[in-house]
């Protein structure tokens, strides 16, 4: 233990003396956020609080129960981890919050951030009718966070989940066992919807690789040490993009709803089909470049996202 570890563990005796002693470490250092926090002192709550075995949402009477020289210890390593390794916190921890619900994370999958769980959990409401929903479909599906939280949405429904990463696979599998719904979500191995045949879905969501490739060359270590695969969309960043706004057609039912995360290259995307009237949602917890286009929309322009695909 060196004298400055000595000095805290000395000095620091409360849940709420080490989270904000973590939140003036993570501004000190310049730390980049936006992994599931916003601030140093919310990346510092989520990191101790894990450290110590306690809930995210621990009410704040416990914030000054004294902790063991051990927790102490432990609670200085992860926060200096966080800052000597420069990754997302929930490479740490092994766990992110997605729509209320806890997932598995590593390095094999980007850590679930989507504005999209708000959405989910209004049951995409009012957009469809969630008693006649019956087939949803995650495109990109990572660490299949939005297939589980849908899977949870619409107990009734089935849901697919794609990728066509083996490892972020692996961890999907993971998930789906862990939530215990391997009898509702199915997960394959497929280039969107290669594999899929001619299966048509009342909801289909995705988060895709949607960086340029400028962007992404430009983003702070924290992100860049997520798979490169999740976010390069080429050098547009919307290569996957437009590839789904051509092949969805033949997948969605006629009362079915396309939603998609373009993120930063929303604007790039509306500038390239002027004409398409794509409905921009709103969140309430923030967030934005997600788009909706219905079953007869996707049909209507059909011809316009053809021709972008050259």
């Amino acid at each position: 233990m060196n004298s400055t570890t000595s000095d805290v563990i000395s000095t620091l005796n409360t849940l709420r003396d080490y989270i904000r002693w973590g939140a003036s470490r993570f501004k000190q250092a310049q730390i980049a956020f936006g992994h599931g926090t916003a601030t140093p002192l919310d990346e510092a709550a989520a990191l101790v609080l894990h450290t110590v075995y306690q809930p995210y949402n621990l009410a704040d009477a416990y914030l000054d129960t004294v902790l063991t020289l051990d927790e102490r210890q432990a609670v200085i390593d992860i926060i200096e981890q966080r800052i000597r390794q420069r990754v997302p916190a929930a490479y740490l921890t092994n766990e992110a919050i997605f729509a209320g619900l806890s997932f598995y994370v590593d390095e094999r999958v980007l850590v679930p951030r989507s504005p999209i769980a708000e959405l989910i959990e209004q049951r995409f409401a009012p957009w469809v009718d969630e008693n006649q929903v019956e087939w949803i479909l995650d495109l990109c599906t990572g660490s299949a966070c939005i297939a589980i939280a849908c899977a949870y949405a619409f107990p009734n429904a089935m849901v697919d989940a794609v990728d066509l990463s083996a490892d972020a696979l692996a961890v999907a599998e993971i998930n789906v066992d862990k939530h215990q719904l391997a009898d509702s979500v199915t997960l394959y191995s497929s280039d969107l919807f290669a594999e899929l045949e001619d299966q048509q879905y009342d909801i289909i969501v995705s988060n895709p690789p949607y960086v340029s490739v400028a962007e992404w060359q430009q983003l702070p270590a924290e992100f860049l040490a997520e798979p490169e695969m999740g976010f390069k969309g080429g050098e547009s960043g919307l290569d996957l993009v437009i590839r789904i706004l051509v092949q969805a057609i033949n997948h969605l039912t006629d009362q079915g709803i396309l939603i998609v995360e373009v993120g930063s290259s929303a604007q790039t995307l509306q500038d390239t089909f002027p004409d398409v009237p794509f409905y921009w949602l709103e969140f309430e917890r923030g967030g934005d470049g997600v788009f909706l286009l219905t079953a007869e929309q996707v049909q209507d322009y059909h011809d316009l996202f053809l021709a972008a695909l050259g």
